[in-house]
């Protein structure tokens, strides 16, 4: 087949006319050019895009939606609210031992941890009661400079595999992330290590289905785990992504490295 290139500088070649013959009904009408062309379906065309566009609002079609994206202003306030509920009489964070995990933690399999993304008044939990040594991130926004600075004096190391959510009609995440992912993931000399993106719901539970594909699930648990966390906005796509996902070149890295089978 030509480059695109090469298509667009065919002029009346007998390769053009038959590239054309293939986009229609036989008649040598290209279309695209009739659209392009045609003032009646040209103004129509604006006008579908304009309300399309009306109805999204000032969103991009490729943008994060709210359970994606990070929002600092939003840990923040959380970190406040908590803070008031278990602070002393200054409003600080005190160490009288308190149990505070991140939100839709969960532990996943033997020393893996899932969870939404953790906030200052987690930082006690992840130290000393999982005692972490790594925590993967599956954002793609840099991380915040007081989880750095945490990480950094707790000895955790932090790998990022950042990726945009499975988002219709457009966005999907690339399957070899994955794979990288779940190679940090399953190497037991990363463990106890957490996993978590934004609100641990979507590209976690994406994560976590795959690795549940390597401890021979059935999708019908597998789908049954992922709905629960992501409870109520459940993605089709990150279903099917979980079902489609090929994880034959993981299972010979992780049988070469004796990884499997995952151990409780």
């Amino acid at each position: 087949m030509p480059a695109i290139e090469d298509i667009v500088n065919l002029k009346s070649s007998n390769e053009e006319e038959s590239l054309l013959t293939q986009t229609d009904f036989g008649d040598n009408i290209d279309p695209c050019q009739v659209l392009t062309e045609n003032e009646i379906y040209s103004k129509q065309g604006d006008e579908y895009l304009r309300k399309f566009h009306d109805e999204c609002g000032d969103l991009k079609v490729n943008s994060e939606d709210a359970d994606d994206q990070l929002d600092n202003l939003e840990l923040q306030l959380k970190t406040q609210r908590m803070t008031e509920l278990i602070g002393d009489h200054n409003g600080m964070l005190t160490d009288r031992n308190e149990v505070i995990p991140p939100e839709n933690f969960s532990h996943v399999i033997g020393e893996i941890y899932r969870s939404s993304f953790p906030r200052i008044e987690n930082f006690s939990f992840l130290q000393k009661r999982l005692k972490l040594k790594s925590i993967l991130v599956l954002i793609p926004e840099e991380y915040p400079q007081e989880n750095l600075e945490f990480l950094n004096k707790a000895n955790i190391k932090l790998f990022q595999v950042g990726m945009s959510g499975n988002k219709e009609p457009f966005v999907n995440i690339p399957s070899d992330l994955f794979t990288k992912a779940l190679e940090i993931v399953i190497n037991p000399e990363n463990q106890p290590i957490l996993i978590h993106c934004n609100r641990g719901k979507h590209r976690t539970g994406c994560l976590i289905g795959c690795i549940r594909k390597l401890q021979n699930w059935s999708l019908t648990m597998i789908f049954d785990e992922y709905r629960r966390f992501s409870f109520p906005k459940a993605r089709a796509l990150d279903q099917q992504f979980i079902e489609l996902y090929d994880d034959k070149y993981i299972k010979e890295v992780a049988t070469k490295n004796s990884w499997l089978p995952l151990k409780w």
